[in-house]
């Protein structure tokens, strides 16, 4: 394939982040005309169609690979503008990072605020479940991702972080209410929080007490899509829920929640897949995060 020019490639790149042609136009200083242009031959060069001509516009598969590209290629030219000591008046470095909810709020920020700042870093982060952050790796939204598959992108490095461990808890009074003991049973009947359509965790935990592959949590569910919103609302009583360990275990001990089955605990891996790029930034960030997690979450057995 011919070489791919860097004023259309920066153009596709612009239509993607500003969502629509006119958009970025104002934001490149030319012409909604020019914007299309540059992009139709971008396209033709290439072969493929790179735009879904939807509002917002997105990128389709092959126009996933060239966004990818344009950010890593405007990375590496941010980088050594700034060894060569010509960054001056382009402000911040940025990393756009997608991370889950539970992370960050408990142990993510908290790590984020130990990146040293100078040069100045600007963090974007993109929340998003643990096993679909990968996702946005894939199509170049951000460039690192705390995420549950140890499989890297193309052209991602892995790392593992830990085990982020999470204790099934209901209120005493849910408690009292719905589970007899009988926790194989009651658990697929009782109401139970669930994060969002795409949480898994309470149908797991209840595969694993039962053996059943085709079991489940109950058909009473209450979807609470903040990680503090899901933690209040087992405590208050709408259902059982899979709380992290961090936020659980102090509630436990003042009698807020109680434990349905101390010992089984759910572990999810978590792991750091980034960039492979020289990118100082990129890599003081990722030691800062390694080392919080080393902290924070529990180590996987030997």
């Amino acid at each position: 394939m011919d070489e791919l020019p860097l004023d259309q490639v920066r153009t596709l790149l612009a239509v993607v982040d500003e969502g629509t042609f006119d958009a970025a136009a104002a934001a490149l200083h030319v012409t909604p005309s020019a914007v299309s242009q540059r992009v139709k031959a971008l396209e033709q060069r290439t072969g493929r169609v790179l735009l879904m001509r939807t509002k917002p516009v997105r990128a389709t598969e092959s126009g996933e690979v060239v966004v990818r590209f344009a950010r890593q290629l405007a990375r590496l030219e941010r980088d050594a503008r700034t060894e060569l000591g010509m960054d001056d008046g382009m402000g911040p470095v940025r990393l756009p990072i997608a991370v889950n909810a539970d992370s960050l709020a408990t142990w993510f920020l908290p790590a984020l605020a130990r990146v040293p700042q100078d040069p100045p870093v600007c963090v974007e982060l993109h929340r998003e479940d643990e096993s679909h952050t990968t996702a946005l790796l894939r199509e170049g939204q951000v460039m690192a991702a705390v995420t549950s598959s140890p499989d890297p992108v193309a052209g991602c490095s892995v790392r593992m972080l830990g085990l982020a461990r999470y204790l099934p808890t209901a209120s005493p009074a849910f408690a009292a209410r719905y589970l007899t003991g009988e926790p194989e049973r009651d658990l697929r009947e009782a109401p139970t929080i669930v994060f969002d359509r795409k949480d898994d965790l309470q149908d797991a935990f209840v595969r694993s007490l039962t053996g059943d592959p085709a079991a489940g949590a109950g058909r009473v569910r209450h979807y609470i899509p903040t990680s503090e919103g899901f933690r209040d609302a087992v405590v208050a009583g709408l259902g059982w829920g899979l709380v992290p360990e961090q936020q659980s275990r102090p509630l436990v001990r003042t009698g807020e929640l109680v434990l349905l089955e101390p010992r089984r605990p759910i572990d999810v891996p978590l792991y750091w897949q980034q960039w492979r790029l020289d990118s100082p930034a990129l890599s003081m960030v990722a030691e800062v995060i390694a080392a919080a997690a080393r902290e924070s979450l529990r180590n996987p057995p030997p």
